[in-house]
């Protein structure tokens, strides 16, 4: 977020575990001496209920052309999201006072839009830059009246060619009136709804996310005085969003232990459950170190299926603290936030996370062991219908991470998307059941995680890896040709999606008549009609079509994404005539007719299917032993 055991970056050799956040004065190598960057940021976020904070950062420079940028390259987005877009009002002067000193004309790069060139005066040793942040993106904001999620990388900029760790940043905030905030960041004075903190490496400032609120708890998940601590740190659009169940407390609690079991150790001085509950702002997830960034919206304690849907996300973040900010792919591992990342390993990265996740909201309870292989059953039915595997390889969703989150939803069967996610739970099953099948049921991939994920704790550290590395530890927990498995799995250009795992697990995938707790889930949260399993397309309440299977009935009858159903069999669209035009052709075998509009024109397509809704599930192969069980179980 990925290979050789050492990386190279502008002659800079990386060794295999690389130290961050160690609290000495960075330095960073020039051409002509070593230097020292000092930073001075200024966040105040009192205007955040109405979408813009107001950024000070006092940089150090030296004269002659000087060229600053904004981070553009994310962790943990593997791609360059930073949003320059929403960087305003930019003014540049020299010295360290907004309101003194010389105006200095900016130039932006013409071709990175992240970069802006200044020409320092003689004598000069600091600027001082001012710009706005806009938090709303058309859809969904990062602030609403009454919370807000800052993220310091949208507030700050830093000499060009200048490694992340050695840039040290004294920030400071003003929240809103009577706000309080969660954060991993360590404070070194507060105020009212002001804070200062103390001086930490740019790395470490952007991998410690702040959530502020007006409505706001923190809850313990560890014993007091146990080392490290976990907490929980809420805010909310009303004191009735945060009031989290006694059961999901305890499930929480017991999931800070069920880590321990499966890495063994570590690797953080205290870690943040950063959860924002609210329906006015994004919905998210995004890892760090020492806490993970996490928005839902406000009823995930009392609605039932929103429960069900976001029940693996806090697990995913947290495992990310192992995998991917800890252990990360070389490929990821880049000393600033300007230089490309390559995403070849975010099977591992996310892949693993995602099945890490999943599993360990079961062995919580944040899940019930019938909505973990309802979540499975959809995941691979998903993956089984995507009609890409033919011409676009796992691998190559991960290589290609630039540009699959740009694109539209339209055509995702055909085009697929970030698939290195949810295949990721297909390939770790099978590998986590060929572990237990080659040894007896004595290791796992628990094993794996420890060898792999381990390793001395306490401390705050990144140890980039390669396929090779990933090969030789599954190696060292059970002799295989793990390399050829991976490879077979990561290179097919199969029609079908691998399902070894659940096969080699005691379960088998069937369609039925039966709804899916999970598509269930997602119909009642959302606006969606998921036909894919059956006539092959899916549908909005609004009768607009979001994607049709290639080769499937609807295919064949030339509907398309883009188009807008508008009747079926001469009845105005709605999702139970939908359902009833599909129980009809069951007894009658006739084709089902669909009215859609298509831009301007309006066209009749009769789609000849008469097998009914389908849904997937998983059941028992009595001929095997129940792995899959075992896997979901708590750890002993």
């Amino acid at each position: 977020m990925k290979m050789a055991s050492t990386k190279k970056f502008c002659g800079m050799e990386i060794a295999a575990s690389i130290c961050l956040f160690c609290g000495m004065a960075a330095t960073v190598q020039t051409a002509s001496a070593q230097i020292t960057l000092n930073e001075r940021l200024q966040v105040d976020a009192s205007d955040a209920p109405r979408n813009i904070m107001h950024s000070s950062v006092t940089i150090p420079v030296t004269p002659g052309p000087f060229t600053l940028v904004y981070p553009k390259w994310i962790p943990g987005n593997h791609r360059p999201t930073g949003p320059i877009h929403n960087l305003t009002g930019l003014h540049i002067r020299s010295g360290n006072d907004k309101a003194s000193g010389e105006d200095l004309a900016w130039q932006r790069d013409f071709e990175d839009m992240y970069a802006f060139h200044i020409q320092v005066p003689a004598g000069v040793k600091e600027v001082t830059a001012t710009f706005d942040t806009i938090t709303y993106n058309g859809e969904r904001s990062l602030s609403s009246s009454k919370v807000m999620d800052l993220l310091w990388n949208q507030v700050v900029l830093y000499p060009k060619d200048t490694a992340s760790d050695a840039v040290q940043v004294t920030a400071s905030i003003r929240l809103p009136e009577g706000w309080k905030f969660g954060t991993a960041l360590p404070v070194k004075h507060q105020s009212g709804s002001s804070a200062d903190f103390d001086t930490v490496s740019l790395t470490k400032l952007v991998d410690s996310p702040l959530i502020a609120g007006l409505y706001y708890r923190q809850i313990a998940l560890t014993p007091a005085g146990e080392t490290p601590a976990h907490v929980i740190d809420m805010v909310g659009e009303s004191q009735e969003s945060i009031a989290i169940t006694d059961k999901d407390l305890a499930s929480y609690k017991q999931l800070v232990v069920e880590t321990g079991k499966v890495f063994g150790s570590r690797h953080y001085e205290q870690y943040h459950f950063l959860w924002t509950l609210s329906d006015q702002t994004a919905h998210h997830g995004l890892e760090h170190h020492e806490s993970s960034d996490n928005g839902t919206g406000e009823d995930v304690f009392n609605d039932n299926n929103a429960h069900n849907l976001e029940a693996d996300l806090l697990p995913h973040e947290f495992v990310h603290s192992w995998n991917g900010k800890y252990r990360r792919p070389a490929g990821l591992v880049t000393p600033n936030y300007q230089l490309p990342m390559h995403g070849d390993l975010l099977w591992v990265y996310e892949g693993l996370t995602d099945y890490l996740g999943g599993i360990l909201a079961a062995r919580v309870g944040l899940r019930t062991s019938e909505q973990f292989r309802e979540h499975l059953a959809f995941t691979a039915a998903e993956l089984d219908h995507r009609a890409g595997r033919t011409w676009r390889p796992l691998q190559d969703t991960a290589t290609s991470v630039q540009i699959v989150f740009g694109a539209a939803s339209q055509w995702t069967s055909w085009r697929r998307s970030a698939d290195y996610y949810p295949e990721g739970d297909l390939l770790w099953l099978e590998v986590d059941t060929t572990i237990r099948r080659q040894t007896n049921g004595q290791k796992s991939l628990n094993d794996f995680c420890k060898i792999f994920h381990g390793g001395p704790g306490g401390h705050v550290a990144v140890v980039p890896y390669n396929f090779q590395d990933v090969v030789a530890a599954l190696n060292q927990v059970t002799p295989y040709d793990w390399a050829k498995l991976l490879r077979e799995r990561l290179d097919s250009k199969s029609a079908h999606a691998p399902l070894g795992g659940i096969e080699n697990g005691g379960w088998k995938l069937i369609y039925n008549a039966e709804k899916n707790a999970t598509m269930e889930a997602e119909e009642k949260t959302g606006d969606i009609l998921d036909l894919r399993f059956s006539m092959g397309m899916l549908v909005t309440k609004t009768g607009d079509v979001r994607d049709v299977i290639p080769g499937s009935p609807a295919y064949q009858a030339g509907l398309g994404p883009g188009m807008k159903v508008m009747a079926v069999n001469e009845r105005k669209w709605s999702k139970d005539v939908m359902r009833a035009a599909l129980a009809a052709a069951m007894a009658n075998h006739k084709a089902i007719a669909i009215l859609a509009e298509n831009g301007e024109y309006f066209s009749t397509f009769q789609v000849n299917y008469d097998g009914g809704e389908k849904f997937p599930h998983l059941v028992r192969d009595e001929s095997k032993k129940d792995v899959l069980s075992t896997i979901a179980s708590p750890t002993p």
